[in-house]
């Protein structure tokens, strides 16, 4: 069963609440083209650089307006939300990076928390630490939908083929990287990533990002992306600003590239040594 997916690009401010209206506005944009899936950024709900600021506006799950928003419109529009990630206050004062997925009644199938921390210094002078406010998720899950099996990461977890492979082999067809990529490492990796991981596991990649100079002074590199499994891109955002991308889905597809390809049936294991390459006394033959 095909189905219509979009991907929708924003710039979170500061402020949840206005960031939970321009997602609204979005999703019901997307919903109006027809999209029956619907994926937002990664930090959906702010992207606020001064800790302890954050802190001061972010709520539990049961009282966050990025969730509530989530849930509401899944039912309002009868969709498969999916809040790619907001900043969610835990009880031991840290906080999680965790995305949702809603059902067209509104209630919540699965949630995911970002299990690769970004805790990275850049050559331009950026240096993050993500591990230093969030705790890191430990659970990657493959979600049986109507229409298709999904997986779930976020962002920095794109470096990690391991994650999507083990997924892919539980089955995933679709793999969604919601995520807020800087514009240095956005330029020089983002698009090549997706694509790899697309082609190297046979699914589909939706990539919903954030895009644009935000109120905290990060500029993220945008980009929003569809992938088919064999790495053609079905539809793209540019780098700055709000946009609303779609694509069909159809899963027939997965199958179809893991018969002209079928690595992940071909794959064997093996040991690895490591060994000294040291070269003692005469002359190389």
């Amino acid at each position: 069963m095909s189905f219509a997916a979009a991907a929708i690009q924003m710039c979170s401010g500061v402020d949840p609440e206005r960031n939970a209206a321009s997602m609204a506005r979005l999703v019901r944009e997307a919903a109006v083209k027809g999209a029956t899936y619907v994926q937002t950024p990664e930090m959906t709900g702010m992207l606020q650089r001064n800790r302890a600021a954050a802190k001061e506006v972010l709520r539990d799950e049961s009282n966050d307006i990025i969730v509530k928003t989530g849930s509401a419109l899944a039912a309002e529009l009868g969709i498969f939300m999916h809040v790619g990630s907001t900043a969610i206050a835990l009880d031991d004062g840290k906080m999680a990076n965790r995305g949702f997925l809603f059902g067209p009644d509104g209630k919540i199938l699965n949630r995911y928390d970002k299990i690769h921390m970004f805790d990275v210094d850049l050559d331009n002078g950026e240096s993050w630490r993500e591990s230093a406010a969030y705790r890191p998720g430990s659970e990657a899950r493959v979600l049986s939908l109507p229409f298709a099996e999904m997986g779930f990461t976020i962002c920095y977890d794109v470096r990690f083929p391991q994650l999507f492979r083990a997924q892919a082999v539980a089955g995933a067809e679709v793999m969604t990287v919601p995520a807020a990529f800087t514009k240095q490492t956005g330029e020089a990796h983002w698009e090549i990533l997706l694509r790899a991981r697309a082609i190297e596991n046979g699914v589909f990649v939706i990539a919903a990002a954030q895009a644009g100079l935000h109120e905290d002074g990060r500029e993220t590199f945008g980009h929003s992306m569809i992938i088919d499994p064999w790495g053609k891109v079905l539809a793209s955002a540019g780098p700055t600003g709000e946009a609303v991308i779609l694509a069909e889905i159809d899963p027939a597809a997965v199958k179809a590239a893991h018969d002209k390809i079928p690595n992940l049936k071909n794959g064997r294991e093996f040991s690895i040594e490591r060994i000294a390459g040291e070269i003692s006394g005469g002359a190389a033959a």
